[in-house]
């Protein structure tokens, strides 16, 4: 088994559902040994979430299944005098404690950031919660739905007539999980530096409003308030849907060489040279002429035959696919991105997990074993109930 940049790197993980299930699911990918905090006779929720109730029943929910693979599970009361002083020893020999209780949960328990750092000083700790540990929203509740709508998200999501409209998986949640792993990362080598610890305080709210990148930008540097455009890309034209003969199709001819190229490829060079698409601003401003010449051209042949033209001449373009399509995808199944995990405590049963599409020295990164079952390892760890 090769090296991988987190081999020995220790985390405890207090989270549920999703974010914070999600940051340890891609450090536990990286190679740290991930061992799960769950409530006594409970466990994470995401246990008893996914579209399959037998699953459900079992505790091994799909929503779990998918990042908690690799991970180990012990069972531990906060509030009991036999669980807290177990807590404390793993606090002690860890590298990192994630949590994502609300604000101030884990401090009311008595492990705020002053007693951690008095267990273990080189201890990272990262709380991920909707809004950060302090400020007027700090104490309120937030899921992902609640927080594409503070962030302006799904304001922009759709089109005129249908927006605001939920982007369709819980993009918050995996951005606040993303940002939070990033943040680990950076704090464990600066740590490597300094041997002291840290205290990282992440908000959902914050890193989803950074994530919506020229969204946001646009309004801070230009003051223009951003709409909801559909299919269509604000920042250039022709970049958007398009219809072919069979179905849609992307096309993102953001360049003029690009623009040029298509036209040439579909058989309408003169749009080039027409006064209302020869230059980036232009088509932008006649975006709804263009796509509809472009649409009508683009019907002479099915989006695969478009995509495999127009991508061989460099103009980026491609099908849209269904989530079964993309898993299928020859590119998707080369890389390994795709793999089959145990199900715990089975020789017979397998799971499809995920990774995260980094490769490490040509290798893709995946899961060294099956999600946990509830307290699978209290004894490694004198975990108690």
């Amino acid at each position: 088994m090769q090296q991988l940049p987190l081999d020995g790197v220790k985390v405890v993980d207090l989270t549920n559902v999703l974010a914070g299930p999600y940051c340890s699911y891609q450090l536990m990918l990286f190679g740290a040994e991930v061992v799960k905090v769950e409530l006594p006779g409970a466990g994470d929720l995401a246990r008893r979430l996914g579209p399959d109730p037998e699953l459900n029943r079992e505790r091994m929910g799909a929503s779990f299944l998918a990042q908690n693979a690799g991970k180990k599970s012990v069972e531990l009361d906060l509030k009991s005098p036999a669980g807290r002083a177990a807590f404390e020893s793993m606090v002690a020999g860890a590298d990192v404690l994630l949590e994502n209780y609300r604000a101030g949960v884990l401090t009311r328990l008595g492990y705020g950031w002053e007693r951690l750092r008095e267990l273990n000083p080189g201890l990272v700790y990262c709380a991920i919660s909707g809004f950060g540990q302090d400020g007027p929203m700090s104490g309120a509740p937030a899921y992902d739905q609640i927080i594409q709508g503070l962030s302006g998200m799904m304001s922009v999501t759709g089109t005129p007539d249908t927006a605001p409209l939920r982007v369709g998986f819980p993009i918050c949640d995996t951005v606040g999980g993303l940002m939070a792993a990033l943040a680990v990362s950076a704090a464990l080598a600066g740590r490597h530096r300094s041997g002291q610890g840290c205290f990282l305080d992440l908000s959902m709210l914050e890193a989803s409003i950074s994530a919506m990148g020229w969204t946001v930008s646009n309004y801070l540097v230009s003051g223009v308030e951003p709409e909801p455009m559909g299919d269509q890309n604000a920042t250039a034209a022709p970049s958007g849907t398009f219809e072919t003969a069979d179905g849609p199709l992307n096309i993102a001819a953001n360049q003029q060489a690009q623009f040029e190229t298509l036209c040439r490829l579909v058989g309408r060079p003169d749009l080039a040279a027409d006064p209302r698409f020869a230059e980036r601003e232009s088509r932008k401003t006649h975006r709804a002429a263009l796509n509809r010449e472009l649409n009508q051209a683009l019907r002479a042949k099915t989006a695969l035959e478009w995509e495999e033209l127009l991508a061989r001449e460099g103009v980026p373009a491609a099908r849209i696919l269904t989530v079964p399509q993309a898993l299928k995808l020859d590119q998707v199944r080369h890389r390994g991105f795709v793999t089959q995990v145990p199900f715990a405590g089975t020789d017979d049963r397998q799971v499809t997990v995920t990774g995260n599409g980094v490769m490490v020295n040509g290798v893709a990164l995946r899961p060294r074993g099956p999600a946990p079952s509830l307290g699978e390892h209290n004894d490694e760890f004198e975990a108690v109930s």
